[in-house]
């Protein structure tokens, strides 16, 4: 079924969400997009599959830089602030929410999981560093996080492989930073974390 599309305005301009309903929904998973990319990357739509499989609504957010054609992302806070205005509106008041994305869109998840009520983080190949420049670490966005997270990761990723923390599973799968090389993997680690977290 193809997805309902409906755009939200924020501070920042218009944003759109790509809504994948289910009947009777025991929760729901709102994602965003890396830096350079769109809703379509592959594992994001793996992992939304596996989540309507499990009863879940999902969002997929384009943020608002995205729906006015631009590449570059716009900076961190107004990211943030478009982000948490989209959660606000969405069709799923009184629903468990759950929030995530890939690269870039995992971080806005991270630094906005307090603001938005989240009770759990899905991360999709979290940017720890620059490639090459381990000391610019981002790390602190993961710790920050007081519910449980997941991050799927591939063993390869120039952007880095965090490790496990008492409210932070890493699943490392092979490939790199698109995570496209082992997708079955991806929906296993998704689908076991959801099981448990959103019972």
């Amino acid at each position: 079924m193809l997805p309902r599309v409906i755009e939200i305005d924020t501070p920042h301009g218009p944003a759109r969400a790509h809504l994948h309903r289910v009947d009777a929904p025991r929760g729901a998973l709102v994602l965003g997009h890396g830096a350079g990319g769109g809703v379509a990357a592959r594992d994001l739509q793996a992992a939304t599959q596996v989540a309507n499989e499990a009863g879940l609504d999902v969002a997929l957010v384009e943020q608002p830089y995205r729906v006015a054609g631009r590449r570059s992302p716009a900076p961190a806070a107004q990211l943030d602030a478009a982000w948490i205005a989209v959660v606000e509106q969405l069709p799923f008041a009184g629903l468990t929410l759950f929030v995530g994305g890939r690269s870039s869109g995992a971080r806005v998840a991270c630094r906005t999981a307090a603001a938005s009520g989240a009770a759990g983080v899905l991360c999709l190949a979290f940017p720890v560093h620059l490639p090459g420049r381990p000391e610019k670490t981002r790390l602190p966005e993961l710790a920050a996080v007081r519910v449980p997270v997941l991050v799927v990761q591939g063993e390869s990723d120039p952007f880095g492989v965090p490790p496990p923390a008492r409210r932070r599973k890493v699943v490392v799968l092979k490939g790199n930073h698109s995570l496209t090389s082992d997708l079955p993997g991806l929906r296993d680690a998704v689908r076991a974390w959801l099981r448990r977290v959103a019972r």
